[in-house]
């Protein structure tokens, strides 16, 4: 006759913390990532403004890490990419109407930059609209 053992003395595997590599797609063990940031306009961090401009890249080789940081320094910085992205943030994280003087306290930008952001931002959208059938 045998015994069937309780769960008590079954031990679980912990999950290995994965990461995914931007150029390849490969899945791999965190820690063998190769990662660091890039200046990239379009990047507002969700909760650290320190963050903004800077985009995290993840490989899973220096070769990879390289070939995607190379990429972004042929991409332009633009101001005023950067600053409509920490209106995007201000406008959807907070109350839903702000004044000008309330987007300025929660962006950190003055109405001038505010400005030129909303006028960078309408125009993308007017390509887009262009371009879509």
């Amino acid at each position: 006759m045998w015994k069937r053992k309780g769960r008590k003395d079954r031990r679980t595997a912990r999950p290995v913390p994965m990461e995914l590599c931007d150029l390849c797609a490969r899945v791999f063990p965190e820690d063998e990532a190769v990662s660091g940031y890039v200046p990239d306009s379009s990047a507002a961090h969700l909760t650290n403004e320190w963050f903004d401009g800077l985009r995290r890249i993840t490989a899973c080789c220096d070769d990879h890490f390289d070939v995607i940081k190379n990429g972004y320094t042929h991409r332009p910085f633009v101001d005023e990419e950067l600053w409509a992205a920490k209106l995007t943030r201000a406008l959807t994280t907070g109350p839903p109407a702000l004044s000008m003087d309330q987007l300025g306290c929660r962006t950190g930008l003055q109405e001038p930059q505010i400005r030129a952001a909303i006028a960078w931002h309408n125009e993308r959208m007017r390509e887009q609209q262009r371009m879509d059938p």
